[in-house]
């Protein structure tokens, strides 16, 4: 993924897409660079519209975004005891697995 955003800082920077500059960028955030990945990296974006791309890319929105009249909380509330119920069953039905195991 380091080189796909590589690539996309390059663009935003408005310097060439190339093998070049995509290994100086790596090697600068400290990445091992692979010049495999680099090629193939160059020739799978060399017909890509990049700004189309992200136009078209699906929007999401950052948790932190969300109102809180979007979240409901009662319902979240009820649900915790169940899970904790399960969980507190799981660790019992583990330990008695254990338990068996040593006599």
């Amino acid at each position: 993924m380091e080189y796909v955003y590589a690539a996309m800082l390059l663009h935003k920077a408005g310097k060439p897409i190339d093998e070049e500059n995509i290994t100086k960028v790596l090697q600068a955030a400290g990445v091992n660079v692979d010049q495999s990945r680099v090629k193939a990296l160059i020739a799978a974006i060399s017909e890509v519209n990049i700004e189309e791309a992200i136009k078209s890319a699906p929007f999401f929105m950052p948790a932190a975004a969300i109102t809180p009249s979007v979240v409901p909380s009662a319902p979240a509330a009820e649900e915790k005891p169940k899970e904790e119920k399960k969980e507190e069953k799981k660790e019992e039905e583990a330990l008695e697995g254990l338990g068996a195991l040593f006599g």
